[in-house]
């Protein structure tokens, strides 16, 4: 029998009572570092996941000692054992955790969306620090448990949300909070890119030898292996496994406005474009959030855009495919990964941005081992990114339901929608719960 995961209302209350106040104060989850490591040692890691997108995870902590590979095909599994030759080899994450516990100090997780929860939470529960993909995980209330656990246990925590290193989100920062714009109460953000679509196959094929398809399902329901529609490229595409654009790039450009702005939790959230499919998420998707006040910093409305329903003008600006729009009383600005444009010209010409304060990163991966290491924070700890990647997640609940969702992110429920529970939390086949 499926099971169901169930967060209390004490439970979630708790979570965000804890995380504003860390937020508010500034203060993120500080590991305790291994009591044997000395300055020459090298952290231990466990990689799960080894192939495309881990190739550059791998990549960017591959100067530690690299203990223990995990992946569910065996292909990428001997690529992995081959540049890591004295590496203990896995299948199954869940045989790796158990049997590594004590003997390595962090793991790095660049799975599918729907397995990012399930190793997370048993590696965070064996003390083990964690780098995980984003979004945290695949539904909003996996993400609150991830958190909260994260933060009982003190380990080292980063989101896979790179660019958040770099120095231009730095920047944009420091104008928006300087009160260059005034007081910044709406924001767009916009993603050209369309992961949905499709249909089921009509009929399913033998998996290759190689591939531990049944593993690969992990928690989600069994059905047939399909060549080139599910694993390794297209997951992304379907609910059970991911949750479209918003999943693949919202940490991403929400983290911008989120880290600006101080968001934390909506209050309100509505989406439209097609019909929802039961199988497959949209190819355009228009999502709009309500953030409450804080503190000082007024309420913001903010409008997520992708796939087809990207748009080509905001606010009265051409923009290219992707970006983020702050508009405030006295001003507005585009924003990217690589720079910023401030609105109306002709009254920002000359425009002299406030001297940098917030630090230069290490890098993004290097803040983690850093963390890992020391004790020393990180930018993207699951403190901050927990609440960014409910947000990201919400929108598609929203999408779903077909319904305005009324918010109570204490509860982790959408009053007078019931039907947002079954997507809030999710059944798992035995042996994968997290709860």
């Amino acid at each position: 029998m499926s099971q169901r995961i169930l967060v209390s209302r004490r439970h979630a209350l708790r979570t965000v009572s804890a995380g504003v106040a860390g937020l508010t104060a500034g203060v993120f989850t500080a590991a305790a570092p291994r009591a044997s490591l000395a300055a020459s040692d090298k952290l231990r890691i466990a990689i799960i996941g080894t192939a495309n997108r881990a190739g550059e995870n791998i990549n960017g902590v591959a100067g530690q000692e690299i203990a223990a590979v995990c992946d569910i095909d065996d292909t990428y599994l001997a690529q992995a054992k081959g540049r890591f030759p004295a590496a203990r080899g896995y299948a199954d994450y869940r045989e790796m955790i158990e049997k590594e516990a004590g003997k390595i100090d962090a793991v790095v997780v660049s799975t599918a969306d729907h397995h990012h929860a399930p190793a997370s939470i048993r590696a965070i529960r064996n003390k083990m620090h964690v780098y995980c993909e984003k979004p945290l995980a695949h539904t909003v209330a996996e993400a609150r448990i991830v958190t909260e656990e994260a933060r009982k246990a003190g380990v080292a925590t980063q989101l896979g949300t790179q660019i958040h290193a770099g120095e231009n989100y730095r920047r944009v920062v420091e104008i928006i909070r300087s009160g260059a714009l005034g007081d910044v109460t709406e924001v767009h953000v916009w993603v050209g890119k369309a992961w949905g679509g499709g249909e089921r196959p009509a009929v399913g094929e033998e998996p290759p030898a190689t591939l531990h398809w049944d593993l690969w399902l992990g928690p989600a329901p069994v059905r047939p292996f399909a060549a080139g529609r599910y694993h390794p490229a297209q997951w992304r595409r379907w609910w059970d496994f991911g949750n479209g654009t918003l999943g693949d790039m919202g940490c991403h450009y929400m983290d911008l406005p989120f880290w600006a702005l101080d968001l934390r939790y909506p209050t309100a959230c509505e989406a439209e474009g097609p019909a929802p499919h039961p199988e497959t998420c949209p190819l355009g998707l228009v999502v709009r959030y309500e953030f409450p006040a804080r503190g000082k910093l007024p309420p913001v409305t903010f409008t997520w855009y992708d796939g087809n329903k990207t748009p080509q003008e905001v606010k009265g600006q051409r923009v290219p495919g992707s970006g983020v729009m702050f508009v405030g009383s006295a001003g507005m600005m585009f924003a990217d990964y690589d720079g910023y444009r401030l609105f109306p010209q002709e009254k920002f010409a000359g425009f002299t941005p406030p001297a940098p304060s917030i630090p230069r990163s290490a890098g993004h991966y290097a803040e983690w081992i850093a963390a890992c290491r020391e004790g020393t924070p990180t930018t993207c700890t699951f403190d901050y990114s927990g609440p960014l990647s409910e947000a990201v997640l919400l929108g598609n609940v929203a999408y779903r339901t077909g319904k305005r969702i009324a918010w109570d992110a204490a509860t982790l429920e959408a009053a007078g929608c019931p039907e947002a529970a079954g997507l809030v939390r999710k059944q798992y086949r035995p042996g994968w719960e997290v709860a």
